[in-house]
């Protein structure tokens, strides 16, 4: 089992503020190529209702999603690695572990994916330039690595640059647009003009890749001098600055050419902008600085990732270089992906997919900031007033319904890819130094649980066992625990007590040292089970502040289990110990095995019964069939023995026993034996069986001699026995 540490320290060097590190990233993301080479066609097809309609919608999960993010970020002191830190703080290692590699593989091939489409737009200006496409492409994503190899700085001003480009191009469409617009032309535009085999959602799915941008500015909260502050405001104002812009262009185009041509056209901007040139420069401007703000942040991503040390061998990648703690390796790993994607040529075919696991990873940040809200953890005090656990189920939910309303086939591989990572990190058994909410949704499914069964009338239909195990030291003692484990795993609750007699203050060292003890020993055994010591001067004191006080609600312990004690001296304590369960309505189970048998092996026979009536008979029969439901006593025959007098009626006695096994629903044998010594009758009867389960009361105070004569011949027949009380909650009619 690993341990992984949270600490994830960036030394203090260039730090950006909210318009560069967070607002401008973004802007350039959302403003991408769609804009300029989609966007007509979307707007023409759909008309001017729906496409409102449209862009509404999509910028409504974003905003959603933004929200989620802002609580998070505001709720806990944001490092370097952006969705996948704040995702892996709130969900846990497993979640956090599989967004991380997700996230990162979607962010580097991002980076081809916006180098092509460049180098495309490049083409499409400069048709006779004399290099291969390849190369070209080649060329661009090198001066993108050397831009973000130097430093985060040089790239954030590169950015800046890129901006104002952007700012200008849209000013040149609007200028242009301002001259052809026409009334009319945009009320005969309001209506949709769908093309066969296009709909709403075909021309929805078309245009939400544009707006997935809102993380580009959380990739770099490594980077930003204060990350609660710029990561909120910063993102929620690049997703309002580029909704008026989309919905401003939306009017102009439908104002400046018809829908028949703003279908045909792809690149419509283009011939409505006053000037051509700025829109190639915008074109340009859009996917440079899409390529930039991905290989910005997908190192940063796999550098956070492979300082928490979940998957072995990438550790070399958490390491940062220089005063800014740039992520050199990282980067280098990033532009080698981002440049076999390139020389794959078409990335039409994955394109895609990186679209899911974009929105997987928004998803998970609004699943992760519902259950922070939703399990109401004193901790979780996000200074980000505006989300509500409901808006954060309502963007996950929305995430998840584009991923399949985009492409089912994909979603569903993304999904699936996404959940065996999940289940690999899972089997890894990685345990993290940080807390997450996992805890706490246990915790408020725990307390919700016990509220009801609190609230519900007890009904024998509904009993299991609860059972309280005395095995002192279940390590010297592990036969004890065996048995508890196999009558209560999977259906009951087991814990294991250990008494320790003396005085409470001067016990506490040892108290503690023998609870590590026995929580090691449920551990390395891999036991589903409760370890609980208990410090009294007088046992029977210890005994009566078990019964009274261990458990909770509806899972306190209703059962006893007692290892049988051969020892004359405790003889009186072992007795008291059997009246004190009794007096507080407690089952009783005295088991006597081999302690020198091999671990974990049942002994080969059948699970016997000696009926002696229905009151404890009951729950040894249910106690017989719940042990043969256990893998190591699978497959061992239940017989009921019954011993009567030469007199009695064997037959009739048979038959109430079949009618009461098929009332129970419980399969085994019946045997009825004519006898005038029934204890030599069954010993001789379970020469070959396993484990024999028999009746016994309690015996009152002054009695305890005769108790141990009369149980001792029992106890020398020589299998496994399991003594039986029935405190009278079990029915087998339940």
């Amino acid at each position: 089992m690993k341990n992984i540490d949270s600490k994830n320290h960036t030394p203090v060097g260039t730090k950006f503020g909210t318009f560069g590190g967070v607002f401008t990233p973004c802007t350039l993301t959302i403003l991408g190529v769609i804009m300029f080479l989609r966007f007509g066609q979307v707007v023409g097809q759909a008309g001017i209702l729906q496409v409102m309609v449209i862009i509404f919608c999509a910028k409504l999960i974003t905003t959603l999603t933004a929200f989620s993010l802002s609580a998070i970020a505001t709720n806990t002191r944001v490092k370097g690695g952006g969705a996948y830190y704040l995702i892996s703080r709130s969900l846990g290692v497993e979640f956090g572990g599989a967004i991380g590699v997700f996230f990162f593989l979607a962010q580097a091939i991002s980076v081809s994916m916006y180098v092509i489409g460049f180098t495309e737009a490049f083409f499409i200006a400069f048709p006779n330039w004399g290099w291969s496409f390849r190369t070209v492409a080649t060329a661009v994503n090198l001066a993108v690595f050397a831009c973000v190899y130097i430093g985060a700085g040089w790239t954030i001003k590169v950015q800046y640059g890129i901006l104002a480009v952007l700012i200008l191009a849209i000013g040149s469409f609007v200028a242009g647009s301002a001259t052809d617009a026409s009334w009319d032309r945009l009320s005969s535009s309001m209506l949709p003009a769908y093309q066969p085999g296009d709909s709403f959602f075909s021309m929805f799915a078309l245009f939400f890749p544009a707006v997935t941008g809102i993380m580009a500015g959380a990739n770099m909260s490594g980077d930003l001098r204060d990350p609660g502050q710029s990561i909120p405001s910063g993102t929620l104002s690049a997703i309002v600055f580029t909704g008026v812009i989309y919905m401003g262009m939306a009017l102009l185009l439908s104002a400046s050419r018809e829908q028949e041509l703003l279908i045909s056209d792809p690149f419509v901007v283009k011939s409505i902008a006053w000037s051509p040139l700025l829109i190639n420069a915008g074109v340009f401007a859009a996917t440079l600085s899409s390529a930039l703000g991905s290989m910005m942040g997908a190192p940063r991503i796999l550098q956070a990732f492979a300082r928490d040390d979940i998957l072995k061998g990438i550790k070399m990648f958490g390491q940062g270089r220089g005063k800014g703690n740039e992520p050199r390796l990282a980067t280098i790993l990033t532009f080698m992906i981002a440049q076999a994607g390139i020389l794959l040529g078409d990335l039409n075919a994955i394109a895609p997919v990186i679209t899911m696991f974009f929105m997987i990873t928004y998803g998970t940040l609004n699943l992760a900031c519902f259950y922070e809200s939703i399990t109401r953890n004193p901790s979780y005090r996000p200074k980000f007033r505006f989300s509500h656990w409901s808006t954060a189920l309502l963007g996950a939910i929305g995430c998840l319904l584009v991923m399949f309303l985009m492409n089912p086939l994909w979603a569903l591989v993304a999904v699936m890819a996404m959940s065996a990572l999940y289940a690999f990190i899972s089997r890894s058994e990685i345990i993290s130094r940080w807390g997450d909410v996992t805890s706490g949704v246990a915790f408020e499914r725990a307390r919700k649980a016990l509220l009801k069964l609190e609230d519900e009338k007890y009904h024998p239909k509904n009993w299991r066992p609860s059972i309280l195990a005395l095995s002192g030291g279940a390590w010297k003692r592990y036969h004890i625990a065996e048995y508890a484990y196999w009558l209560a795993a999977g259906r009951g609750v087991l814990t294991l007590g250990h008494i320790l007699t003396g005085d409470v203050e001067d016990r506490f060292a040892r108290r503690e040292q023998a609870e590590k003890l026995l929580r090691k020993f449920i551990r390395d055994e891999t036991l589903a089970a409760f370890p609980v010591v208990v410090v009294e001067e007088d046992l029977s004191e210890a005994i009566k502040a078990l019964l009274q006080c261990h458990g909770i609600g509806g899972v306190r312990p209703n059962t006893v289990l007692l290892g049988w004690s051969q020892d004359p001296g405790r003889q009186d304590t072992f007795c008291e110990t059997l009246r004190l369960s009794q007096r507080f309505q407690r089952s009783i189970l005295i088991v006597k095995c081999d302690e020198e048998k091999e671990r974990w092996s049942a002994p080969a026979g059948s699970v016997d019964i000696w009926w002696r009536g229905p009151k404890h008979g009951a729950l040894a029969l249910l106690l017989a069939h719940l042990l043969v439901q256990s893998h190591e006593w699978r497959r061992r025959p239940i017989r009921i023995l019954c011993t009567v007098p030469p007199k009695a009626d064997a037959d009739n006695m048979a038959l109430e026993l079949r009618e009461l096994l098929d009332t129970a629903r419980i399969e085994a044998s019946v045997h009825v034996f004519i006898t005038n010594d029934p204890l030599w009758e069954i010993a001789k009867q379970t020469g070959d069986s396993a484990v024999l389960f028999a009746d016994f009361t309690p015996p009152e105070a002054g009695q305890e001699s005769e108790f141990t004569e009369s149980t001792a011949g029992l106890m020398q027949i020589p299998i496994e026995v399991v003594l039986v009380y029935n405190s009278g909650d079990v029915s087998l009619e339940a």
